[in-house]
């Protein structure tokens, strides 16, 4: 089973970006290889239980089980020690990838409380794209009633564009809703 937004990409991004960026070969195309979900959790050292709310809620929207991520040294000022947990995060490619990306744009950002559109300032210089989210419940997935604490999270989308004009124009054409220029 082919994901459809993958068979979109196949079947009518290629060929539009083959038009507009003069591009002599299919395999010259951009594409995204990877999309990374990660949950940077500060308040973590004063409650563990957050660190399971977490792992269960990126399990849940991703569909796959995340990684913790611990400490890599010591920070005084923020109470670190190196090797405590501070976040987690899952990395989703092929089908898994595509998969979440056509939930994400068709139905999660949607639910997105006064949505004006996604920051099209939000590239790297190198193609890829970083989405923040302030809460986890404008995943479908997740039930209300067993949420304790809102968690955000950071989507980014990695291609392998050679520059953020290209990345742009395949994102949009995937389907992002980015903020209009006025």
């Amino acid at each position: 089973m082919i994901p459809r937004l993958k068979k979109k990409y196949q079947q009518e991004i290629v060929p539009a970006m083959m038009k507009k960026h003069d591009y002599k070969n299919k395999m010259a195309v951009p594409k995204i290889e990877k999309v990374v979900i990660n949950m940077g959790l500060g308040k973590a050292r004063e409650d563990a239980k957050i660190i399971d709310e977490a792992t269960q809620v990126l399990a849940t929207i991703a569909g796959q089980k995340p990684v913790i991520t611990k400490s890599s040294k010591s920070i005084s000022n923020f109470s670190i020690r190196k090797g405590m947990p501070v976040g987690c995060k899952v990395t989703l490619r092929n089908n898994i990838m595509y998969e979440f990306l056509d939930r994400l744009i068709n139905v999660a950002i949607a639910r997105i409380r006064d949505f004006q559109g996604t920051s099209p300032d939000a590239f790297d210089g190198r193609g890829n794209y970083t989405l923040g989210i302030k809460e986890q419940l404008i995943f479908p997935e997740i039930e209300f009633d067993k949420v304790n604490t809102t968690l955000g999270m950071n989507i980014t989308i990695a291609t392998n564009a050679k520059n953020d004009e290209e990345a742009k124009n395949l994102i949009s054409l995937i389907g992002m809703p980015f903020k209009k220029d006025e």
